[in-house]
């Protein structure tokens, strides 16, 4: 009981993530704000640190770094530190009284009213005199001599000049600097923060099916004939391709044209039906070519600044080489058959679900990791996860932290339309990007409620939501019946809303024929057959696509995701809203119309302050998408948006006075 112990409180420290569970995320280039209270009984003089390091992968981790924080007010203090590189950061708070500042602080009021004070300059050279031990230890002998000659002059009793060297501030950050840190509270756990490359934050996906790229509906494609593609979705402005599976698809209850039970002899199948004789989830279909076909288009996509990313699908058809080699990875019924997989009332007769938690879960883990390894080895560093609702929350903890260990460069997306808590959970794991219910919000409170939710504290530390208006599984019905206007506002929204956003190929040609009314599914669907796409069809809105992906490219507001705030539009058909970048460089304004049939007119409210406009101020705006010029003065303004152009993307300078004459930056 001889030692002293600390006493110093530190509580509510954020970000963190279900008490530090799991990872908050970043990206990298940015720096990692952390806030904590911070306090202890009586008056003394605290000092705080973060403590942090980055700790994967290997062989980027560092030693523990100490960055002072700030105190700012009723016991809150804060600190920054810069997350460089891409990878996993580990975090925690430490503080402890300064013991020699107190008792400066408390010498000095007792100086001002006259008090003796021989007996407090005694346990201030006691206070340096363990200073200059701890110096001389940390082999800083400059240091030790100014400590030391200090309690020297205060052991020679009260003098003008042992007050003034005890109220000397330099004096004060050598004592702090080797303060007595026995005494210090750390936080009882070490957080973490996962610090993603750019573009799990930023990025445009264009999805399509690599075996309809002769577009003529009847000849089964190659990756050599894909690679022909690839200036077209350039062209878009996308710079991540979407594949669905590539495997071998299952010949056993293989579904037909529409999904029908019955497959005729020239019926490709579902590429979600994965497994065949020739082979598995590390083999290429043969009719797209080999493996190095493979890696060839992704080197061709890459060549053109895209990245290819690729569907994981962890479920099997019945001819999978798999069920036969390890029957203990499947459920079987009663009577010995395996199960197939089935969301009543749908079935799905062409796929069988692995047994996820049972006695083959030791081995089946694992295999499905080095699927995911053999694809990284190939080039690819995206993935889109199909389904991951349906699999064990545990596995996706496991399998993203194991692979992320090694290669924190890989991003994941979340394909699970599901209820909100497990989807969240989902990011809360590990995916980095997740699906959203963006492709149901149709009217303007529940967009902007739902906007409002994902991109701000605290969902924004842990999910990115991805916004797509449509996917191969999913026609939603506003797009059934809304025309082009209805396409063109639901891109300017998902390309203007999120950082990231994608869409399915045929969505720039309007395609939007359902398999019959009251469903969300493409009639000729092509998860089932090969399809004819004339991407010159008349009507389509390439241009208008381009053209935002563009914008999204040229104006770094759209970049960010937790950048978004919405504010008041007097229509309620007008959704308005800024994107802005923290120093104000990049500031765009947004008006989208909700009307794919008719014009639109809105009093808009502009936000000033936010924009650092004062009311009086001339400014000017830059509408992108026509490309017009406006000057702008106060805080309303007015727009017209129609079918042709639903969205008003407005580019927002202030005037500056230059000696010469005025000009604009942005």
């Amino acid at each position: 009981m001889s030692e002293r112990i600390g006493s110093t409180v530190i509580e509510n420290v954020r970000p963190q993530l279900d008490a530090g569970r799991w990872a908050v995320k970043r990206v990298e280039g940015e720096s990692l704000t952390v806030k904590a209270d911070i306090f202890k009984e009586g008056h003394d003089v605290l000092v705080a640190v973060v403590r942090w390091r980055q700790s994967a992968p290997k062989e980027q981790a560092t030693e523990w770094t100490e960055t002072p924080m700030e105190a700012k007010g009723n016991d809150l203090w804060e600190a920054s530190f810069p997350l460089a590189r891409n990878g996993r950061y580990e975090f925690t708070v430490e503080a402890w009284p300064d013991l020699f500042a107190t008792w400066v602080s408390e010498l000095k009021r007792k100086v001002d009213v006259g008090r003796d004070v021989r007996s407090e300059l005694l346990e201030g050279a006691a206070l340096l005199e363990g200073a200059a031990a701890r110096a001389t230890q940390a082999k800083e002998p400059e240091d030790a001599r100014r400590l030391t000659e200090a309690a020297q002059s205060f052991r020679k009793g009260v003098s003008p000049n042992a007050i003034a060297t005890a109220m000397d501030p330099g004096l004060a950050l050598i004592a702090s600097k080797h303060a007595d840190r026995s005494i210090a509270s750390r936080y009882d756990r070490v957080l973490e923060v996962f610090v993603n490359r750019e573009k799990a934050r930023f990025g445009s996906w264009y999805e399509f099916f690599p075996r309809s790229a002769l577009r003529d509906g009847r000849t089964h494609a190659t990756f050599k004939d894909a690679e022909k593609w690839l200036p077209y979705v350039q062209s878009l402005g996308f710079d991540i391709i979407y594949l669905p599976p590539i495997h071998p698809i299952g010949r056993t209850a293989r579904k037909g044209k529409n999904n029908s039970l019955t497959a005729g002899p020239e019926d490709v199948g579902s590429p979600w039906a994965i497994g065949a004789a020739e082979g598995g989830h590390k083999a290429v279909n043969p009719k797209l070519g080999t493996l190095e076909d493979f890696r060839g288009f992704v080197k061709a996509a890459n060549d053109l600044g895209i990245e290819i990313a690729l569907d994981i699908a962890f479920q099997c058809s019945p001819d999978h080489p798999y069920v036969k080699e390890h029957p203990e990875w499947f459920q079987h019924r009663p009577d010995g058959t395996i199960k197939t997989a089935e969301n009543p009332p749908k079935r799905y007769e062409d796929i069988v679900n692995f047994d996820w938690l049972g006695p083959g879960r030791a081995t089946l883990w694992p295999e499905l990791k080095s699927v995911v390894m053999h694809w990284v080895e190939q080039g690819v560093r995206i993935f889109r996860v199909d389904n991951p609702h349906t699999k064990p929350l545990q596995f996706w903890a496991w399998l993203i932290r194991e692979v992320q260990t090694v290669r924190p460069d890989i991003v994941f997306l979340s394909e699970a339309f599901t209820r909100p808590k497990v989807m969240k959970h989902l990011a809360k794991v590990g995916f980095q990007q997740s699906y959203t219910y963006f492709t149901w919000r149709n009217f303007k409170q529940e967009m902007e409620e739902y906007l409002e939710e994902i991109t701000s504290e605290p969902v924004s530390d842990y999910m990115l939501g991805n916004l797509w208006p449509n996917t191969p599984d999913i026609l939603p019905e506003f797009l059934q019946r809304s025309g082009p206007g209805g396409f063109r506002l639901r891109a300017a929204m998902a390309a203007t809303l999120s950082s990231s956003w994608g869409m399915y190929c045929g969505y720039e040609l309007c395609e939007g024929t359902p398999v019959k009314p009251g469903k969300e599914e493409y009639l000729d669907s092509e998860k089932y057959e090969l399809k004819a796409w004339d991407l010159d069809r008349p009507g389509n809105i390439r241009d208008y696509i381009s053209r935002l992906n563009t914008i999204r490219r040229e104006h770094r507001a759209f970049q960010l995701y937790s950048n978004l705030r919405f504010f008041k539009s007097d229509n309620d058909q007008v959704m308005f809203y800024l994107k802005r970048t923290p120093d104000g460089s990049s500031q765009v304004l947004v008006a989208v119309s909700f009307d794919p049939f008719h014009a639109q007119e809105s009093v808009l409210h502009v936000p000033l302050a936010e924009l650092g406009i004062q009311p009086d101020e001339t400014y000017q705006v830059h509408e992108l998408m026509t490309d017009e010029r406006s000057l702008w003065q106060g805080s309303t303004a007015h727009v017209r948006l129609t079918p042709e152009q639903p969205a008003a993307i407005w580019a927002v300078y202030r005037f500056r006075r230059s000696e010469q004459a005025f000009d604009y930056y942005e």
